[in-house]
């Protein structure tokens, strides 16, 4: 039997909606660090590095991090809209993709009352999903808006940034804990020869699965974050496979020292190949941007290797 006009046109409609959430959904970014900002900074995790020739706009914040922000201060990527906006963005995609699926391949559009309840429930989900997600922000916002200013230091709170001439009282990610007077460094053109080559092999590194090779080049805390994605695309039965990496440009943002140990973190835009496959099969499941412009800081004690301690993505 031929489907009327009006149920033709609902179905359109239903897959031209599906399409539309199925291309805004983000693009893989699966390379080391490419979930977010991790790591640490030591007194300056939670402060935005300088911009550069190389990466002029802002830089991601740093949202997983053994370092502890200052009493008062508000962690730039943990703010109740982004939370309000993580929230409603998966959950309300997910949940909207069930009900669509649910509607395209249930008995609905066989005919009958079938596919009016099919369609019911689909507005009904979508309308009790967006109460749940004005529920959520109204909650994070009651909770941001009731903590503490820092006093005397209003602008700084509202910005989420700390004050100027400030330290964050954070863990030393060599192994420290107690915050340390900053004075600036000199990063000498060796030392930009052992970032790019950190550049490379840590990227080959995580491709490869090598967690011993990790251990030698970052410190403790970002090898943790590797072994923690690497364990989710294991759970996901995937293998992310990194290639071709090659350094386009580089430049230093900033470079202190805090006690004994020395930070520098720097700019850098980077070609690459990756790639997702499946484990068992070796299929090819997606591709990942062939470009990346991130900021790296890497930490060094006297006489050591600069080991990578944090990793921050461009916006």
């Amino acid at each position: 039997m031929a489907s009327s006009p009006a149920r033709r046109r609902r179905v359109v409609t239903l897959l031209a909606l599906a399409a539309s959430l199925a291309l805004a959904a983000p693009a893989v970014d699966a390379r080391p660090g490419g979930g977010g900002g991790m790591g640490s900074r030591g007194s300056k995790t939670f402060s935005a590095p300088p911009s550069t020739a190389t990466s002029p706009g802002a830089m991601g914040p740093i949202q997983r991090s053994q370092t502890s922000p200052s009493p008062g201060f508000n962690n730039p990527g943990m703010t109740a809209s982004s939370q309000g906006r993580r929230f409603g963005g998966g959950f309300l995609g997910g949940m909207l993709g069930a009900g669509l699926l649910g509607a395209l391949l249930g008995a609905g559009f066989s005919g009958g009352l079938g596919g009016i309840g099919s369609f019911i429930g689909l507005i009904f989900q979508i309308g009790l999903i967006a109460f749940l997600v004005m529920m959520a922000v109204r909650f994070f916002r009651r909770r941001q808006e009731g903590q503490p200013a820092m006093a005397g230091n209003a602008p700084h709170a509202r910005s989420g940034l700390p004050p100027q001439g400030g330290m964050n009282p954070g863990v030393n990610p060599m192994g420290g804990g107690r915050p340390q007077p900053v004075q600036p460094v000199q990063v000498q053109p060796d030392d930009f020869q052992a970032f790019e080559r950190s550049l490379q092999e840590i990227q080959g590194a995580y491709g490869r699965e090598d967690v011993a090779a990790l251990r030698r080049l970052a410190t403790p805390e970002m090898v943790n974050y590797f072994e923690e994605d690497l364990r989710a695309n294991a759970a996901r039965g995937v293998v992310n496979r990194i290639s071709d990496v090659k350094l386009l440009q580089g430049d230093l943002s900033e470079a202190w020292r805090e006690g004994p140990v020395e930070f520098a973190t720097v700019a850098m835009r980077f070609s690459l190949r990756d790639e997702v496959f499946e484990r068992a099969s070796n299929r090819h499941v997606e591709n990942g941007p062939q470009e990346a412009k991130e900021f790296w800081t890497f930490v060094r004690e006297p006489g050591g290797p600069w080991l990578l301690s944090a990793i921050q993505q461009g916006r």
